[in-house]
């Protein structure tokens, strides 16, 4: 596995592997774990060569707290990474990604200010440009992320779509713990007292769904949602919201149609957010 920690020595090496057919791009910010690993399955079943990227990404983070507390286990990553066959690997700095005086941003102006974009402002803009930069460093065929940040993959699929970007995007069903919790790099910042409290997502997510699939209103979902997490004294919702998948609309009254549920919790300092596709 080939370790690149310029702009010019991940381009070489995608040259090169690009002798043997496509490229499959998996973008992360470390801490890595088996959600990280299913992205990469997926990548690997679809493309000759595999690269990942490793870059904890100032620009997405409003709390520099948040930043600062990141995990950063960069020996253990590539370990993994190399393991599942990874190809090449970009460890980029600051520096690299952002050159002195840089001043251009992409943004999805308006899916990246609803919903999850205002409890996180900015977010959704910082998540955008490093995408976007990565993209256009790497040059890979197809990139590939997981599904548990419902609105992230919207927004990266629209800027995408705007910008004719050359690239594929592709979604991933969201990997969770055997208690239900979804994957996260966050979660090793929980305290034990609130990692045992975290499938209360989950539970609240489930209740959601039963109630839709049994006809009730989408307002009905979303306070029996609310109600579940007050269960929860060490959880405080921030947001929840139930959508149209394809066009991310608010849904009223009862869906006559697949609908995407969003969920964000705060516990203490640690912001965590899952989601569910609901069939009707």
């Amino acid at each position: 596995m080939k370790i690149c920690r310029t702009i010019a020595e991940i381009r070489q090496a995608v040259e090169i592997l690009r002798r043997d057919g496509t490229v499959g791009l998996v973008t992360t910010m470390g801490a890595l774990h088996a959600g990280h690993m299913a992205l990469v399955k997926a990548a690997a079943d679809a493309h000759p060569s595999v690269i990942a990227t490793i870059f904890v990404n100032p620009t997405q983070f409003g709390n520099p707290k948040d930043l600062e507390t990141y995990p950063r286990t960069e020996e253990a990553d590539l370990a993994m990474l190399e393991e599942a066959g990874v190809a090449a690997v970009f460890l980029p700095t600051g520096a690299e990604m952002y050159p002195p005086n840089d001043e251009t941003i992409v943004e999805t102006t308006n899916l990246a200010n609803i919903f999850h974009g205002v409890v996180r402002p900015g977010h959704y803009r910082g998540v955008a440009t490093v995408v976007t930069k990565l993209f256009n460093i790497t040059r890979a065929d197809a990139a590939y992320f997981g599904e548990k940040d419902y609105q992230q993959l919207a927004v990266i699929r629209r800027m995408v779509r705007d910008l004719h970007a050359p690239i594929e995007v592709h979604g991933v069903p969201t990997v969770r713990e055997a208690d239900g919790l979804a994957m996260s790099s966050r979660n090793v910042r929980l305290t034990p007292a609130q990692r045992a409290a975290a499938p209360i997502l989950m539970t609240s997510l489930a209740a959601a769904e039963a109630l839709l699939q049994l006809g009730e209103t989408a307002q009905t979902a979303a306070e029996a949602i609310a109600a579940t997490i007050a269960t929860e004294p060490l959880a405080t919702l921030m947001a929840v919201d139930i959508v149209d998948p394809a066009t991310f609309a608010p849904v009223t009254g009862k869906p006559n149609g697949p609908v995407g549920i969003m969920l964000s919790a705060q516990f203490g300092e640690v912001l965590l957010i899952d989601q569910k596709e609901v069939a009707l």
